[in-house]
C-alpha cells in the first residue's frame, strides 16, 4: 500500500496514467522500527468494527519444521499449528521473499541461504496464490512496465498506487485483521502514508464496487478517507480466504513437467521466433534443468541455450538461461543471461510468460509454451495474418506430430478461407495456400490440423486502418556515466477497424507487425521545453537510447538529461484513405537512473 516515493524515483513530468513501479522498498531507517514494532502489535479493527488484538478467522497452520524453528522464536504458536501474522498471508514467491528480507535486515533473522531458499519455497507452496489469483497480477513479476487500468478508484489509487504498483498489494492475500496491521505498518514507517490515507475520499465504497445506489450522509457524520475506502476494497478482493485458493490447495500437485514444449516467442525489435524447451529432472522434485533452441521466422541468426528452473506452488516457474557468450554485450543482444517467469495451466498443457533480461529488466520475449507429447500440436503460424479477397497467400503453421499424407481438407482455417494446396509437410512444418472470400469477416480465426488446433491465432483482415506504437507508455532511464543506461524498444502494429468498421473499438483487430520508421518529437510539459534535445535519441528501427547520467552543464540550471517526449512511428507503406503514411505516438519518459536495485533474482534457481 501507501509509502513515501524516495526521491531518485519520481518520474518528471510523468503526465500520463500510473506508470507500474516494480520491486521492495525495504530499505527502513533503523529510527523508525521501535514505532513500527509497537504500531503494529497494537489494537486494530476487526471485521464488525470492535477492536481486539487477535485473529478472528482460521488461519492456515504452519507445518514445515524449518520453517517453524527459525520463524517461531518471533511468530508465536497456538494449539492450530497456526504461527501469529504468517497463518494470516498468502502471497507470491517474490512476495516472502521480501518478507524474509525484511525479517533478517530489521529484526536480524539469523537464515542460511539455503534456509531462507527452502522456507520461501514451503511458504509460496503451502501460503501462496492460486493460479487464478496470481494470473491478474503476474506483469509485477515479470517485470512489465505497462498502464495500470485494475486500479478501481482514485482513492485506493490514492492510498495503494501512487508510490508502487498497484499488483504489489494486489500480490498479497491477508486477513481483514492483516490488512489493518498492513496499514499501520506503513503510518509507522513511512511518514507520507498517514496524510494519504487520511485525504478525504473522493468515492464511496459502494461506489468502487460498482454500487450506483446513491450514498445517504447523516448530518455531522465524519467523511470517509481514502484510507478506509481503499482497506475496504482489499479485505474484499483480496481475503485470506477464498474459493479459488480452497479450490486449488485441494488440486495442487508435484510439477510434472518434464519432456519436450513447444515455444512461441516474440521480441520486440528482434520478431518472432519458434523452438523446443527440452525440460528434464533437477536435483529435487520442484528443480527442473533446462535446453532452448530458438529459431526466427523473420531470418534473424537461430539461438541455443541452457539453464534451469524452479517451480513454486505447482504451476509457477522461475529459471534462468544462457547462451555461454562471453565477453562484452550489447544490451539488447540475444547472448544475454535471461531470467524467465512463467505460468502453467492446471493441466500441464501449455505455459505464458516471459523471459527478460537488462539492467532494467527492459528487454524480454513474450512468450508461450504448448505441450509435445506426441499427439498432433500446434505452436504457432507465421506472423502476419489473410487479408481478404486474396488468393494464394502462404500460411505456415508449426507444430509436432503433425500426421503424414494430410491433405487440404485436414487443414481447417474456418468460415471464408480455403486451403487450396499444401506446398510442404513435415511433422513440424507446414506450408498451405490459401484463398480468402471477398466478404469474410474481419477476426481471429482458430487453426485447425487434424485434430490439433490453435484457437483464434489467425488475423483476417480487410485494411490496415491505423497502426499503434508499443508500449504505448514506456520508461527509459540515464546512464552511461556513474550509472547503467534503461533502454526502450518501440514497434509498430497494424490493425482492421474489425466488423463495426470503426477504429479503436472493441471488435479491432490487431494483425501483424508494419515497417516504419521511428523519430522523437517534443511532450510539451512547459514553456521553451527542450526535453528532445537531451534525452537521448531513437534509431528508425525503434530501438531508444537514453543520454548520458549527471548534471548537463550546457542545459539550463545544470538540469540532468531527463524529459518526457513522443515516439513516432510513420509506416512506410501503409497509408490511409486520403494517401498519406499511417503513424501513431507513444508516451516515453526519460528519468533519472534507479540507484537502488528492487529485483529479486534469488527467487530462482
Amino acid at each position: 500500500m501507501a509509502c513515501p516515493v524516495p526521491e531518485h524515483e519520481i518520474e518528471p513530468n510523468l503526465r500520463r496514467a500510473k506508470v507500474a513501479r516494480y520491486g521492495v522498498r525495504s530499505l527502513l531507517l533503523a529510527a523508525t522500527l521501535a514505532t513500527a514494532s509497537a504500531v503494529v502489535g497494537q489494537v486494530s479493527s476487526a471485521p464488525g468494527g470492535a477492536q481486539t488484538d487477535s485473529e478472528t478467522e482460521p488461519g492456515i497452520p504452519v507445518t514445515d519444521a524449518l520453517t517453524r524453528e527459525k520463524c517461531g522464536a518471533c511468530h508465536t504458536a497456538d494449539a492450530k499449528g497456526n504461527l501469529s501474522r504468517i497463518s494470516w498471508v498468502r502471497t507470491t514467491p517474490e512476495g516472502w521473499d521480501q518478507a524474509i528480507k525484511r525479517m533478517v535486515r530489521l529484526n536480524g533473522a539469523a537464515l542460511t541461504p539455503d534456509e531462507a531458499r527452502h522456507i520461501v519455497h514451503y511458504l509460496a507452496d503451502s501460503h501462496g496464490l492460486a493460479p487464478d489469483e496470481a494470473r491478474p497480477v503476474s506483469y509485477l513479476v515479470e517485470h512489465r512496465v505497462i498502464d495500470e487500468t485494475n486500479i478501481p478508484s482514485e482513492s485506493v489509487r490514492t492510498s495503494c498506487a501512487a508510490c508502487h504498483a498497484f499488483a504489489q498489494p494486489l500480490s498479497w492475500r491477508r486477513s481483514s485483521h492483516e490488512w489493518k496491521l498492513l496499514q499501520d505498518f506503513h503510518i509507522a514507517l513511512y511518514s507520507q502514508a498517514d496524510s494519504q490515507y487520511r485525504r478525504p475520499a473522493v468515492d464511496e465504497p459502494g461506489e468502487v464496487f460498482g454500487q450506483t445506489t446513491p450514498v445517504v450522509h447523516k448530518p455531522g457524520a465524519i467523511p470517509l478517507t481514502s484510507g478506509q475506502v481503499a482497506l475496504a476494497y482489499l479485505r474484499k478482493v483480496a481475503p485470506l480466504h477464498s474459493p479459488e485458493w480452497d479450490a486449488w490447495s485441494q488440486r495442487e500437485q508435484s510439477p510434472h513437467l518434464a519432456g519436450k514444449w513447444l515455444v512461441s516467442a516474440h521480441l520486440p525489435g528482434k520478431g518472432v521466433y519458434f523452438g523446443t524447451l527440452e525440460v528434464t529432472p533437477g536435483a529435487s522434485g520442484e528443480a527442473f534443468v533446462t535446453h532452448t533452441t530458438l529459431q526466427s521466422l523473420n531470418g534473424g541468426p537461430s539461438l541455443s541455450t541452457s539453464g534451469g528452473g524452479v517451480v513454486y506452488g505447482g504451476y509457477t516457474w522461475r529459471g534462468r538461461a544462457q547462451t555461454g557468450a562471453t565477453g562484452k554485450l550489447a544490451p539488447d543482444s540475444l547472448d544475454q543471461p535471461v531470467r524467465e517467469v512463467m505460468q502453467f495451466s492446471s493441466d500441464r498443457k501449455s505455459a505464458v510468460g516471459r523471459w527478460f533480461w537488462g539492467e532494467y529488466q527492459e528487454f524480454g520475449y513474450d512468450v508461450t509454451l504448448a505441450r509435445a507429447d506426441g499427439a498432433p500440436v500446434i505452436g504457432a503460424i507465421s506472423p502476419g495474418g489473410i487479408r481478404a479477397g486474396a488468393k494464394g497467400q502462404a500460411l505456415r503453421i508449426l507444430g509436432d506430430a503433425f500426421p503424414a499424407g494430410l491433405t487440404t481438407r485436414d487443414i481447417d482455417l474456418g468460415k471464408g478461407l480455403t486451403v487450396t494446396r499444401i506446398a510442404s509437410a513435415t511433422p513440424g512444418e507446414l506450408v498451405v495456400d490459401v484463398d480468402a472470400a471477398a466478404d469474410v469477416a474481419s477476426g481471429l480465426h482458430d487453426v485447425t490440423v487434424g485434430s490439433a488446433v490453435l484457437p483464434a491465432a489467425l488475423p483476417v483482415w480487410h485494411t490496415l486502418s491505423y497502426i499503434k506504437v508499443t508500449p504505448e507508455t514506456a520508461i527509459a532511464r540515464l546512464g552511461g556515466a556513474a550509472h547503467p543506461a534503461g533502454y526502450g524498444q518501440f514497434e509498430a502494429w497494424g490493425y482492421d477497424a474489425g466488423p463495426d468498421g470503426k477504429p479503436h473499438t472493441a471488435d479491432d483487430v490487431k494483425v501483424g507487425l508494419v515497417d516504419a520508421d521511428f523519430s522523437i518529437e517534443p511532450f510539451r510539459s512547459t514553456w521553451y521545453d527542450d526535453d528532445i534535445k537531451y534525452v537521448g535519441g531513437i534509431s528508425k528501427a525503434g530501438f531508444f537510447t537514453p543520454n548520458l547520467d549527471g548534471p548537463n552543464p550546457q542545459r539550463s540550471g545544470d538540469r540532468d538529461n531527463l524529459g518526457t517526449v513522443w515516439v513516432v512511428a510513420t509506416a512506410k507503406t501503409a497509408r490511409d484513405s486520403h494517401g498519406d503514411p499511417l503513424s501513431a505516438k507513444a508516451y516515453l519518459v526519460v528519468a533519472v537512473p534507479s540507484f537502488k536495485r528492487w529485483d529479486q533474482p534469488e527467487v530462482t534457481q
